[in-house]
């Protein structure tokens, strides 16, 4: 795309800005979040990294999915996301590389022990059922353990402060691609009883996955079928105790193409049953929390000619945590938690026959904690955990994270956190690229960060340095996995919101990483060395401006660009810039009409190589609460 183009768009939107007054739900620096800590509290009682994305900016992106809205993020790349309906979506934080973001549904760890990564699927989870996203970056293993080396996504579904017995919302929705997408939620509360019940469905005829280059093989379309089922009974057994139970089914069927440039009529058939129970206490000065949740997962992909590729899982945690007050000024957290992963899989070949993996599985235990300091200015955590893994034995984190508040409108804050990832199930047991031997990834962050809040004006700088040791890379000269990788990362985030008036807001976000990485790979096959990261590109930059033109209307427009990237192989992916647009009409609090445009120009860009990514998108629908 040309930088007359680029220049072009930025400044249409710069001046339908300028000339429009925000929108009263603009993103803020200071929400109230649970992820931090474990604990409620203000944003700016902490010197961590943390977004906010509030149902209120959920239900205008009805449009995306989840993956969708993540990448929208500042230091997030969701590959996959604007790829067809089922595509595999790997999470990427601030450059660190796939499986490294523990992704928590309510708090609680989600991931597939079957992936090679240990990735959660994001395809799993609908937008409807989401009611806010935390996202806290940086190094957060000494309070939620492995994975979580380039930080965590936090899920929140659970809904507070329900009052009437009975409330329902709908959401009905349709756009091109022969895509359908709707939603029911039922939920209330009968004395001490809490209760929601919610299903949903999505279809799309969809685009094709693989990327035609001559133009002319006429690729078919890939569609997608989705559906969630999930129920929660929540029991406030006083004042003081609450007991809730949850389950939860989720499957989907998509065509995705297996290879690269060519249409391949694969199938996927993917499920995962979740169910558990958890409880909280709080009492004076203690709050005491603890949950069990079972899940259990499916893939299935049928492949051509005639083979087929099976994967089952089981992932358990369970995890008791307390916070309580020392002093006045310090509160102590403190909690241990214990992880159960069990996978086998078959792939069938017609010609070669069957090769299994047969059923393994490893155990984590860690207990940890942290001290927080708190007073007018100064807030301080200091906190570490120990990790007892079944396989390679013990690790160990911690985390040292001030703040300091220089006067109602600076804070400054930073800290210096270590973090790990266990090596999966496949990279250890594979029986042919699988080494017992593996040890953990590790990695050092150091962050260093100033806010500034003002009455229409607010404003986040972070700088960020990461290295990560004994990282696990395939060897593509023995196809082993080994202890190897070795990546740098320098960064920049900048994130501002800007609300001159009560119908105007202006928010945009710019990330910068400066990586550089050793490969395993690349040394045994006499390969240089590479200072990118694949898939992550330098520079990443959102920018959106939105008008309430009156109690009813409200529009939004935004663009997206991403500068150039490599893929495998040391292919180039060129840069891109999307324009979208959001309009929604409110008739009453229970009625809304929306249309949702994505990539309004048609601009042809790839985020993975020899695979489609979203032409021209349009969706519009309808949503009802009672």
């Amino acid at each position: 795309m040309s930088k007359k183009i680029k220049s072009l768009i930025i400044a249409s939107l710069a001046c339908s800005v300028l000339q429009a007054q925000t929108d009263t739900t603009a993103k803020v620096l200071d929400e109230v979040v649970i992820t931090a800590n474990k604990m409620v509290q203000k944003q700016s009682t902490t010197g961590k990294v943390i977004s906010v994305i509030n149902k209120t900016e959920l239900e205008r992106n009805q449009g995306k999915s989840l993956g969708q809205i993540l990448n929208d993020q500042v230091g997030l790349v969701v590959n996959g996301a604007l790829n067809t309906s089922g595509s595999v979506q790997r999470v990427y934080t601030r450059g660190a590389g796939s499986g490294l973001t523990l992704i928590l549904v309510d708090g609680i760890p989600a991931y597939d022990p079957s992936d090679i990564d240990n990735n959660f699927d994001l395809n799993f989870i609908p937008l409807s059922s989401i009611e806010r996203i935390e996202i806290c970056k940086g190094a957060q293993s000494t309070l939620y353990g492995s994975d979580a080396i380039g930080g965590v996504i936090n899920i929140i579904t659970t809904k507070n402060n329900i009052a009437r017995k009975l409330n329902t919302d709908i959401a009905l929705s349709a756009g091109i691609f022969g895509t359908t997408k709707s939603s029911i939620n039922i939920f209330g509360k009968v004395n001490k009883l809490s209760y929601e019940l919610a299903a949903t469905d999505f279809r799309t005829d969809g685009f094709s996955s693989a990327f035609d280059s001559s133009g002319k093989r006429n690729f078919d379309n890939d569609g997608a079928k989705m559906g969630t089922v999930n129920a929660s009974l929540k029991y406030q057994v006083n004042n003081q105790l609450s007991i809730k139970a949850f389950g939860k089914l989720s499957a989907y069927k998509a065509d995705i193409d297996y290879g690269a440039f060519a249409d391949n009529a694969d199938k996927i058939n993917n499920q995962t049953k979740v169910a558990g129970v958890s409880f909280s206490v709080k009492k004076n000065n203690l709050q005491e929390n603890g949950y069990y949740q079972y899940t259990a997962s499916t893939r299935h992909y049928d492949l051509l000619p005639g083979g087929t590729n099976d994967y089952h899982s089981i992932n358990q945690v369970a995890e008791y945590y307390a916070s309580f007050k020392l002093l006045k000024n310090i509160t102590m957290l403190a909690g241990s938690e214990y992880r159960y992963s069990s996978m086998n899989s078959l792939y069938h070949d017609p010609s070669w026959g069957d090769s299994p993996f047969n059923y393994t599985a490893f155990r984590q235990y860690s207990v940890y904690s942290s001290l927080m300091y708190k007073c007018d200015k100064l807030n301080v955590e200091l906190g570490g955990r120990y990790n007892n893994h079944s396989r390679y034995g013990n690790n160990y984190t911690y985390t040292f994270n001030p703040s300091y508040k220089i006067n109602n409108s600076f804070r400054v804050f930073g800290s210096i956190a270590t973090a790990f990832k266990a090596p999966s199930l496949y990279q250890l047991f594979d029986q042919w690229s699988g080494n017992k031997d593996l040890k953990p990834e590790k990695s050092i962050t150091y962050e260093a960060g100033v806010q500034h809040t003002a009455a229409e004006f607010q404003q986040r700088l972070v700088l960020f340095y990461r290295n990560i040791e004994d990282g696990i890379d395939y060897n593509y000269g023995t196809y082993a996995y080994f202890n190897y990788n070795t990546q740098k990362v320098n960064g920049l985030e900048y994130e501002v919101s800007y609300h001159p008036s009560e119908v105007l807001s202006i928010t945009a976000n710019y990330t910068f990483l400066s990586p550089q990485e050793s490969k395993l790979s690349s040394v045994t096959l006499k390969d240089t060395s590479y200072d990118y990261s694949l898939k992550i590109p330098k520079h990443s930059f959102n920018l959106t401006a939105g008008y309430t033109i009156n109690n009813h209307l409200y529009f939004r427009m935004g663009t997206k660009y991403v500068s150039s990237r490599y893929d495998f192989g040391g292919y180039k992916l060129d840069e891109y810039m999307l324009v979208n647009a959001y309009a929604e009409y409110k008739f009453n609090s229970k009625v809304k009409l929306f249309a949702d445009f994505q990539n309004i120009g048609n601009v042809q860009f790839f985020e993975t190589r020899g695979y489609n990514s979203t032409p021209r998108y349009f969706m519009t629908g309808v949503l009802l609460k009672f």
